[in-house]
């Protein structure tokens, strides 16, 4: 399984970025896909997940201003951020856990940077 990640970039405060992350290779039809980040000289922490059927879930830090959600035709998850923050400033990694072997995949950081 193979994951790439797209979407980062540098905005202002209060603005918005949309990450995208696609999936491929053998996928099972049970999954949990989500978003970590990690700031500079910090844990990599979770961001929000989704499962197959549609149940999210998010780190309270992103609650009311990231929404997850997915495509399963196309295997894609996609974090809308709104109303950025300087302390979302991080590389974002998209993840997708396999629920019928329980291995886990990382796909490569996208980095986000929010402005003053």
């Amino acid at each position: 399984v193979q994951l790439q990640a797209s979407g980062g970039g540098l905005v202002q405060a209060g603005g918005s970025l949309r990450l995208s992350c696609a999936a491929s290779g053998s996928i099972s039809n049970a999954n949990r896909m989500g978003w970590y980040r990690q700031a500079p000289g910090k844990q990599r922490d979770l961001v929000a997940t989704i499962t197959t059927v549609g149940f999210s879930s998010y780190a309270d830090s992103v609650k009311g201003r990231f929404t997850i959600s997915r495509d399963n035709a196309k295997n894609t998850v996609y974090l809308h951020m709104n109303s950025l923050e300087p302390e979302d400033t991080a590389d974002y990694y998209c993840t997708l856990h396999d629920s019928y072997t329980a291995l886990d995949y990382w796909g490569q950081g996208t980095l986000v940077t929010v402005s003053s």
